[in-house]
């Protein structure tokens, strides 16, 4: 199975070494990771930009999954081209996979960012607006896009030291899709 590599990983200092960490994992499992920092794009183009979508959709197309990392990412919540790339995925009714390295609630995170207060039975954020509140770790359409294409979201007990390379959740979500081709 060829899976898709989602997640703001790409822009970390070592992006590469994750990635190939990330795929040996893969291989490791009898998978076949694609990782997007793998295209080969002319990052000093004019449409550097536009190479990139177009070279990561053509990516996700000839994946059979996706894995994506939707620890959150400056802010309260995942990384917002993660998530399209999830949602591309289940939208083309692709085996979808996800992990968050931060357990925390949805909620809980924000609070973080800005003060939230109970108002009327709901909660607020410092602009009165209303703070999802499901229990879930991020947005419900997320978290339950993955449940429906695929398996529940992975997270850890307890979030790791380093949340950007600690692959054990990823890991675990690369078994269940090994264990997806395997039935």
């Amino acid at each position: 199975m060829k899976i898709y590599l989602a997640g703001p990983d790409v822009f970390l200092p070592d992006a590469i070494e994750i990635g190939r960490r990330k795929a040996d994992i893969c291989a490791a499992h009898g998978q076949s990771g694609l990782y997007p920092l793998d295209n080969k794009i002319d990052l000093t183009a004019p449409d550097a930009s536009r190479q990139i979508f177009c070279g990561n959709e053509a990516m996700m197309d000839r994946a059979d999954a996706i894995i994506a990392n939707l620890t959150p990412f400056r802010g309260a919540g995942a990384d917002p081209g993660t998530v399209y790339e999830l949602g591309y995925m289940a939208g083309r009714g692709k085996l979808c996979l996800a992990y968050s390295n931060d357990p925390a609630t949805y909620a809980d995170r924000v609070s973080r960012f800005m003060n939230v207060t109970s108002e009327d039975g709901r909660l607020v954020d410092a602009q009165g607006l209303t703070v999802e509140d499901f229990g879930l770790v991020d947005n419900l359409m997320m978290i339950h896009a993955v449940e429906l294409h695929g398996c529940p979201l992975v997270t850890p007990a307890e979030m790791p030291i380093d949340v950007w390379h600690d692959l054990s959740a990823f890991e675990a979500c690369v078994r269940m899709a090994a264990a997806r081709v395997s039935q």
